[in-house]
């Protein structure tokens, strides 16, 4: 992983507004996502969260606004930027065994139009090992439990070695098991300097699971570290007052107060 200049945030996001059919599905989002941090976005259904993803990996157009990785455009970077998306945006019927879908996190280091070599494929074992899936490696993707073909891609993004992993709600249907060892590789990612950015639907675990948090509905309504952002008020402006989702907040809430002074 490249030596990173700490005063560069890894993501800077000015004005970025994105429409579909003359509708705004994300207005005039400014955010910046310091390095080393793991960072969550949060909000309702619809808020644009997958659209926030989309647009800032040159995925969707954009109708306005500017995204810079670590000071730089996406172009220039993209090898240091991993993405593992929604397991609903994946075609699993297609025929790629888990080790090769490893295995495409290496496409710098393999070429355009070369295939898997040795090297690559103990890297691929390697990654699959950290997750706990290299006893899989010759199963075809869409033979793969859901738990388990979320390990497999998040393995293709560790395989990678980026400094910024985007994932879009890489908690989303999976066992406990697949959780914890999915967690645990995200702990050791930020440890060692990376930054993550992930997209969680889970709101009464955001703030044990990260320490950086987004709060967005169609705008970025708060942004910044999770104790400054956590609170019941944010959280209201966010979610509208639902009342029966913040009264399962209490808990969380009180530790990050306790944790304000």
């Amino acid at each position: 992983m490249p030596d990173q200049d700490p005063a560069t945030a890894a993501l800077e996001v000015s004005h970025l507004t994105v429409c579909y059919d003359r509708k705004p599905a994300l207005w005039e989002a400014d955010l910046s996502i310091p390095t080393g941090c793991m960072a969550g976005i949060a909000g309702p259904n619809g808020a644009g969260k997958s659209t926030f993803l989309n647009a800032i990996l040159g995925l969707l157009p954009v109708t306005s606004g500017s995204v810079r990785f670590f000071g730089q455009d996406y172009r220039q970077v993209r090898h240091r930027v991993a993405y593992v998306p929604q397991r609903e945006s994946v075609d699993w019927e297609y025929p790629i065994c888990a080790r090769d879908v490893v295995a495409m996190g290496l496409y710098r280091e393999m070429g355009l139009f070369r295939r898997v070599g040795k090297a690559q494929r103990e890297k691929a074992d390697a990654a699959l090992d950290r997750v706990g899936m290299v006893d899989y490696g010759d199963r075809q993707i869409g033979q793969l439990s859901g738990g388990q073909q979320q390990r497999v891609f998040l393995a293709r993004a560790e395989v990678q070695q980026a400094d910024l992993y985007v994932m879009d709600e890489p908690f989303a249907g999976i066992d406990a098991t697949t959780e914890k060892v999915i967690l645990q590789l995200m702990t050791e990612l930020r440890d060692a300097g990376a930054t993550l950015l992930c997209v969680h639907h889970d709101l009464p675990t955001v703030a044990d699971y990260f320490d950086h948090l987004i709060l967005m509905n169609l705008r970025v309504v708060a942004s910044g570290e999770m104790h400054e952002t956590f609170t019941k008020e944010k959280l209201t402006q966010c979610y509208g007052g639902r009342l029966e989702l913040l009264s399962k907040l209490t808990d969380s809430l009180a530790r990050l107060e306790a944790m304000r002074g």
